[in-house]
């Protein structure tokens, strides 16, 4: 057998031996990291949530009397006047351990009541503006999406809809309100949507150039 050839061979079976180990030692590291975590979770008590940032619908302001006879857009608004009389938080980015230390555990099963219901907002949102966009009624969607952006949501397709209806008109101010809010998201899409925003927002630059 070459002597080099060997020679290679076994330096590069140590090398795979060595990121195996190494893998797990950081994988059992990273487990006890987290249990540890949890067990402090589970041990922090009930605090007081009045002072979360709750999402108040302001339903008053929303096309409620457009295509009201159409069957999605009719389950779009009856979604959000339930809505109304529930608690909704964004507690998009956070983990069950994250809630349970910040908030106490007692109160983990309201707190993901409250994000469940701000799940339904947001996608509720997004579907009621797609349906008003698709029959023409672009300007009453941006409403809902606007609004959407205010909550934080972590849409992208929101995002992407006002850059675009923005852009269209010019409007760089706007453009970078959305970046200001996006750049404060917890979620795994915020590169995406700035990405997309700052692009937007370019070729404004660009058609005043």
């Amino acid at each position: 057998m070459n002597i080099g050839f060997l020679a290679s061979f076994i330096t590069f079976s140590l090398l795979v031996s060595y990121n195996i180990k190494k893998q797990a030692r950081k994988g059992k590291h990273t487990e006890k990291d987290f249990w540890a975590r949890e067990a402090e979770a589970n041990a922090v008590r009930r605090k007081p949530l009045d002072h979360l940032p709750y999402v108040r619908i302001p339903l008053e302001r929303f096309p409620t009397h457009l295509l009201n006879d159409n069957s999605e857009v009719l389950e779009c608004i009856e979604i959000m006047e339930s809505l109304t009389s529930r608690k909704i938080v964004n507690l998009t980015g956070w983990s069950n351990t994250d809630l349970k230390l910040e908030y106490g555990a007692a109160n983990i099963t309201a707190l993901s009541e409250y994000d469940q219901n701000y799940t339904l907002l947001a996608r509720t949102l997004q579907k009621w503006a797609d349906a008003l966009s698709e029959a023409g009624h672009e300007d009453d969607a941006i409403v809902l999406l606007e609004f959407a952006v205010s909550t934080n949501t972590d849409i992208s397709r929101t995002y992407y809809q006002l850059a675009d209806y923005w852009a269209a008109r010019g409007r760089g101010d706007k453009i970078e309100e959305m970046i200001h809010t996006a750049e404060g998201l917890r979620t795994s899409g915020k590169g995406a949507i700035l990405r997309h925003l700052k692009q937007s927002l370019d070729s404004i630059v660009g058609r005043l150039c």
